[in-house]
């Protein structure tokens, strides 16, 4: 959604309320996760975004603050069974406080034009997460896909209960590494048409590449723990 006003004009409380910090890192030990969860809080960041494994830190280190919980499913390949998947969300949602639920699409799937498998994947998670008031993210691995395919897939995950759709894992490996190019961003805005909400994820390292998406018209931003002071301009915690 368009903003009121230039990015360049907003707040820190402002900006900071389209982050989701991640901290998704497998090699991540409970100190590092404790440490970049509150960075997250310190910073007023919508979301901090964590594997499930993460959640009996980060769900009182959150509690009682602006800042909610996103927890990543499947991650990183969406490779699982539906009824795997479904299962998963079941357990992360079921307690009632996870705001956001962020699943991979099977973007082999997708790139072999398995739309119909595509949207009942996504249509069967998102149940579940409607059930218990979370929204859903759909992830697509953007560097993995051309175009014509982001376009499509987005048009399917809006079909199939999408509240955003999503660019980049952060950990793909098979090819280039953009992630949220500006590019990227406007085919899915111009696919959605309104119908969910946009996430960019991956390579937004700076204030500049930031402030333009939110130009943009962007709704959400992931940003690892280490990039959000910069994307901010303020210092980094300790």
């Amino acid at each position: 959604m368009k903003p009121t006003k230039k990015a360049s004009e907003m707040t820190v409380q402002e900006l900071a309320a389209y982050i989701d910090q991640s901290v998704l890192k497998p090699e991540f030990t409970q100190n590092e996760i404790r440490k970049y969860v509150q960075e997250g809080i310190d910073f007023g960041c919508k979301t901090v975004c964590i594997n499930p494994s993460s959640l009996p830190l980060a769900r009182p280190l959150c509690k009682d603050t602006k800042t909610g919980l996103c927890v990543v499913c499947d991650f990183p390949f969406g490779l699982s069974q539906t009824v795997s998947k479904v299962q998963q969300a079941e357990e992360i949602c079921r307690p009632g406080d996870i705001e956001d639920l962020d699943i991979v699409a099977n973007y082999g799937w997708i790139r072999s034009g398995m739309w119909d498998e595509v949207g009942q994947d996504i249509r069967a998670v998102a149940d579940v997460a409607h059930r218990y008031g979370a929204l859903l993210k759909v992830i697509f691995e953007t560097d993995a896909l051309t175009l014509d395919e982001v376009a499509k897939a987005t048009d399917v995950a809006c079909l199939a209960g999408a509240d955003f759709v999503k660019t980049s894992t952060g950990f793909f490996t098979g090819g280039k590494g953009d992630g949220a190019t500006p590019q990227v961003i406007r085919v899915m805005m111009d696919a959605a048409r309104g119908r969910c909400k946009i996430k960019g994820s991956g390579g937004i390292r700076t204030r500049e590449h930031f402030l333009e998406l939110i130009d943009m018209g962007i709704d959400r931003m992931g940003i690892g723990y280490r990039s959000t002071p910069v994307v901010l301009g303020v210092d980094a915690k300790g």
